[in-house]
């Protein structure tokens, strides 16, 4: 098993990088039991959010080393639309078929959903957290099992952005950080922000919203709060959301 990759790139980097590697890993050594492989494309996001330039990136990756869908690789779009509780029922599916790979885009709940989905077909994701915290392999230099992938472990961003915060608005006394809690990565962010703000003399609010409705009630108590500053975790749903949040 290849070791996983760490990297500091933009986003849309490591979805090209991983494009190449969900292609030159599994689909190598299998390619010649079908006559054309599959990969499963399982990803949080929705066809019609920001979530489409990744797939145009994974594609790239895919075409760097001579893979191009509807050629010589066919992909399985799978498409959760920020429901994550699609996500299980998708990689089953996926499962089944069964794919050739799975390529888990959307960070920690999609990575998750696949490995606790299959230990035999080769999983290949993009993270923003250390994998082994997570259960997810074994070690950064020998995975072992089914999983492979790319880690960006931005944990420590996320103190740097209080601090950045903090310059930008000296007096403030009160931030706030919204969090989705149907990440898991979301309390490894929230442990490092209230460790960031204590440092800063800064008071911590920590905000939840995995869907629609929580959502909507977030910014009332936002305003009860009187929050100096909003620190949006790194996640996809609350990404989504931005226009409303800005």
């Amino acid at each position: 098993m290849d070791k996983i990759q760490i990297r500091q790139l933009r986003r849309r980097d490591f979805i090209t990088l991983l494009g190449g590697a969900a292609a030159a890993w599994p689909l190598a050594a299998r390619g010649q039991q079908q006559a054309m492989p599959v990969i499963g494309y399982l990803t949080t996001g929705s066809p019609e959010s920001d979530a489409v330039p990744f797939l145009a990136a994974f594609r790239q990756g895919l075409g760097e080393i001579g893979y191009v869908e509807g050629r010589n690789v066919a992909i399985e779009h799978c498409w959760a639309e920020f429901q994550m509780d699609r996500l299980p029922e998708m990689a089953g599916d996926l499962v089944r078929r069964p794919v050739t790979a799975i390529a888990a885009i959307g960070g920690t709940p999609t990575a998750l959903v696949a490995k606790a989905a299959t230990s035999a077909i080769p999983v290949v994701f993009y993270l923003g957290v250390d994998p082994v915290e997570f259960g997810l392999v074994a070690s950064l230099n020998r995975p072992g099992g089914n999983m492979t992938g790319v880690a960006a472990l931005q944990a420590n961003l996320v103190a740097k952005r209080v601090e950045l915060l903090h310059e930008l608005v000296s007096k403030a006394a009160v931030v706030a950080l919204l969090i989705n809690p149907a990440n898991r990565y979301s309390e490894t962010e929230a442990r490092v922000a209230q460790d960031a703000a204590s440092s800063l003399g800064l008071q911590l609010q920590v905000l939840s919203a995995s869907n629609a409705r929580d959502f909507d009630a977030v910014f009332g108590t936002l305003a009860d709060l009187r929050a100096d500053m909003l620190l949006v975790s790194a996640d996809l749903f609350l990404h989504s959301r931005r226009e409303e949040i800005v």
